[in-house]
């Protein structure tokens, strides 16, 4: 399917039942509203900014009436959320697709052998023996003639929360540049600077990342729940932490995926901080918690072992890495 058509989900492949007490014509799908809330983020290259508006002799990098807004760059955040997703297949007793080609030019000699050690499989490789490859591989993507299933929007900032619209994926961020130096620890040069070095960083990071599947499938819906899950469980590992700067706390994300059974009216309500949680949002956390989510988790745990004979499906309630995002 496209975004443009109803959405449906597609069953056939899978050797479960996906028994759903709502319709999927009554969810968000084909999108996905990843919330998230950084106290502070450096993603090195993957900001864009429209600094023009303040810059030159009227930027002031302590200036609090700074009204700067921007991007931040997807391929920062599509490679810590296909990390997560990684991390998932391994939990289940998987490999994942490597990222790279087995012929690329790495830093480090050897290092694409030991990650084939290390809980993966050569990119491309699963699809030796069935037509699509494993779940990685399908919703990321693989070589040129095979896109991914998830589209990764930028995700766009401004300092001015009324900017701020979350079902495009927009958050609330607060950017500066700041300065770090480097300066001499003997006597003799009195503490003068060796080198000085800019970054530019993000405070107070509170919104969405808007995700869109090309193709509703329960089993990527699963994969991106336990994934979302994952991450925010290990989000003060250095591993898992989001651009640079991980040693000063950059890059701590509290996330979760928001409940699909949501309207985009409630999806707003979520972010504001004049409104409350509604009723009928907490009948539909509780809808989604108990009956939907481990749906469609089960069917990622089909998808798996029909591609992997030594993994099992659990029982019915149990969660790849033990989550509840959403």
């Amino acid at each position: 399917m496209t975004s443009s058509d109803e959405p449906t989900l597609d069953v056939s492949h899978l050797d479960v039942d996906l028994d759903l007490p709502r319709s999927v014509e009554e969810m968000l799908f084909p999108d996905l509203y990843v919330g998230l809330e950084i106290n502070l983020l450096s993603p090195g290259d993957g900001i864009v900014t429209d600094r023009h508006h303040a810059s030159s002799d009227r930027y002031e990098a302590d200036d609090p009436m700074n009204q700067i807004e921007g991007q931040i760059s997807p391929f920062t955040l599509s490679g810590w959320l296909r990390h997560g997703c990684e991390q998932v297949l391994q939990a289940a007793g998987a490999t994942a697709c490597h990222p790279g080609e087995a012929n690329a030019d790495y830093m480090r000699a050897n290092v694409y052998e030991r990650d084939l050690d290390s809980g993966y499989h050569e990119k491309g490789t699963c699809l030796d023996d069935h037509d699509d490859g494993c779940v990685v591989y399908n919703v990321f993507g693989g070589f040129g003639d095979q896109p991914g299933k998830l589209l990764r929007r930028p995700m766009s900032f401004s300092p001015i929360r009324r900017n701020v619209d979350v079902l495009d994926g927009e958050a609330e961020a607060h950017y500066r540049q700041v300065s770090n130096q480097v300066r001499s620890r003997n006597d003799e040069d009195g503490g003068k600077p060796l080198r000085q070095a800019d970054r530019d960083v993000l405070g107070n990071v509170e919104g969405t990342w808007k995700l869109t599947l090309r193709e509703v499938k329960p089993e990527f819906v699963g994969l991106l729940l336990e994934a979302v899950s994952f991450l925010d469980a290990h989000s003060d590992e250095f591993a898992f932490q989001i651009g640079g700067a991980r040693n000063f706390g950059a890059g701590i994300a509290d996330a979760w995926l928001i409940n699909p059974l949501y309207t985009e009216r409630e999806v707003r309500r979520v972010f504001n901080r004049a409104q409350a949680t509604t009723s009928a949002m907490e009948e539909k956390d509780e809808v989604w918690a108990s009956e939907c989510r481990p749906a469609f988790v089960r069917a990622l745990q089909a998808r798996v072992a029909a591609r992997d004979e030594d993994v099992s499906i659990p029982d019915e309630s149990e969660s790849i890495v033990g989550g509840e995002s959403a």
